[in-house]
């Protein structure tokens, strides 16, 4: 199926995030205060704290990378102007001249050392989310006062990419700072386009225009982010006025909001939704046969994981909850995207032949099972969980849809509470995702950071280790589409779907530029003339 509404923003409007990015577009109108309703909690001022889509957007603000990405996820200069290859195992990165941080300091090679060996050798789990990029690097060094040498363990030749999601913060003499000392601290200092102001954790975030800036200038004032998780009132927030811009607005909107003269802009986002399975535990809580008896773990059986995925009708989530605004899944990220299989499809329920797997895989009556997941984090979370519901009650899976607010979720599902949920990924390429969901645990090579379902397959591992050993391009394509395509033979999990990101904006604002990554941040907003 095509990608319905992608890509509907203006070439201005991609042109002011390159701008914000790396200042090559020169400056910008200067505009007045922008409001934004989000539903990104911000729980932490520490950049490298965890590896959420609120921490790197929100905080993206203030601080900023060596590389950046650009809307097609292509790696731009940000503090580094360029790069290049010096070994199989060095990389030299060359810094941009005259960048201050908000106290007036300069950016320096120290500052770099420090943010990446920060995040190396002192955060440690769960609050080093950050460390999957960095367990490869063996040291970094500053041969002049703008020249920074990465050297890795192994051959990395994607490096520049993996560098894209660390922030660069100031070093300090006095060791490394910890997250509750950054917390404490009257400001944060970084070097982007907008310099803290205040902060209530999980509420708000007040920003102002940093008019020091190395880039392009700050084209609003003042920026104050409000938290709104709900999203029928981040909808009735625009509607009325309250704010500027909304994030995350549910498809089913889209119509009404047009209607009232606010305009809407979306495109595909590069993540994957999907149901994950415990795959490790031998009984599970949540399971059991059709007369509430606890059973062995279904889900370790591929024949179970393949008739569910069977059963599951993605094409109608797709169409029919997000109304076209997002495609059925039978990957991790969307077809087209580099490293991603053109030969996997999704296919109409077969639902006799998924009755027939269940029956050799010893349950031909079916089983009663939880199936847990978010409330409103997502584009049709919830919403798909009851359809998936219905889907499995024809082939005799009973399901109780148990839906919380996100935070009580990940608490829930890290205890172990769930024996299958809902999960999502995004992240700066497929290689990523691949190896963070599917690949098995191993803090050496990086992966299995969200393989919450303990998932394990040697074989995947080594093609994958393979493939990002080589070189971009196509050959490295090839051997990612065919390692993407081994795992999914194995249903390690069930793809759902790809949504698409919908923003809309009032009047004060021109245009808004929709990142695939899913940030959302002032500097994609551009101020109308009027």
């Amino acid at each position: 199926m095509a990608f319905k509404h992608q890509f509907r923003t203006s070439v201005f409007a991609v042109a002011l995030v390159v701008a914000a990015s790396g200042g090559l577009f020169g400056t910008v109108a200067l505009a007045e205060d922008l409001r934004v309703g989000t539903q990104f909690k911000l729980m932490t001022l520490d950049p490298h704290y965890a590896d959420l889509s609120e921490t790197n957007s929100l905080l993206s603000h203030i601080y900023e990378h060596l590389v950046t990405q650009d809307a097609q996820m292509n790696p731009q200069p940000q503090l580094a102007t360029s790069w290049k290859r010096l070994s199989q195992t060095q990389w030299e990165f060359k810094l941009r001249e005259g960048v201050k941080f908000h106290d007036g300091s300069p950016l320096t090679t120290q500052d770099v050392i420090y943010s990446i060996e920060r995040i190396r050798d002192f955060l440690k789990p769960p609050s080093g989310g950050y460390r999957s990029y960095t367990q490869a690097i063996k040291s970094v060094t500053a041969p002049d006062p703008l020249t920074v040498v990465i050297e890795t363990t192994n051959d990395i030749p994607t490096l520049p990419l993996m560098m894209t999601p660390i922030f660069i913060m100031p070093h300090k003499a006095d060791g490394f700072a910890t997250t509750e000392a950054l917390n404490a601290a009257a400001k944060p200092v970084g070097t982007g386009p907008y310099k803290f102001e205040s902060w209530q954790s999980g509420e708000t975030l007040n920003l102002v225009r940093n008019d020091a800036y190395w880039g392009a200038a700050p084209a609003w004032s003042n920026v104050r982010f409000r938290v709104i998780e709900s999203p029928a009132a981040r909808v009735a927030a625009l509607t009325t006025g309250d704010v500027d811009v909304a994030d995350y607005i549910p498809a089913r909107d889209v119509a009404g909001l047009e209607q009232r003269g606010v305009k809407v802009e979306s495109t595909a986002a590069a993540r994957s939704n999907f149901l994950q399975f415990d795959l490790d535990r031998d009984k599970l809580p949540g399971v059991t046969d059709k007369a509430g008896k606890e059973i062995g773990n279904p889900f370790k059986d591929k024949r179970v994981r393949q008739a569910l995925t069977m059963a599951s009708d993605r094409a109608f989530i797709a169409d029919k909850i997000l109304l076209g605004y997002g495609t059925a899944a039978a990957q991790i990220f969307p077809p087209g995207l580099a490293g991603t299989s053109e030969n996997l499809k999704v296919t109409p329920p077969d639902y006799e032949g998924a009755k027939t797997l269940l029956a050799e895989a010893g349950f031909p009556d079916g089983f009663n099972v939880v199936l847990a997941g978010p409330g409103g984090r997502y584009p049709g979370d919830s919403e798909s969980l009851q359809s998936i519901a219905q889907n499995w009650a024809r082939i005799g899976v009973n399901v109780q849809p148990v839906v919380s607010p996100f935070s009580v979720y990940t608490t829930k599902r890290s205890n172990g509470d769930y024996p299958a949920w809902y999960g999502g990924c995004s992240g700066e390429a497929v290689t990523f995702c691949l190896g963070a969901i599917l690949g098995s645990a191993d803090t050496g090579a990086g992966t299995g950071s969200l393989n919450f379902g303990k998932y394990k397959n040697p074989e995947f591992d080594a093609m994958l280790a393979k493939a990002m050993t080589m070189e971009d391009g196509p050959d490295r394509n090839a051997a990612l589409a065919k390692a993407t395509e081994f795992v999914m033979a194995d249903y390690p999990t069930l793809p759902l779907y790809h949504f698409h990101l919908i923003v809309g904006h009032g009047q004060k604002v021109s245009s808004y530029a929709v990142h695939p990554r899913g940030w959302t941040t002032a500097m994609q907003a551009a101020p109308s003339s009027k």
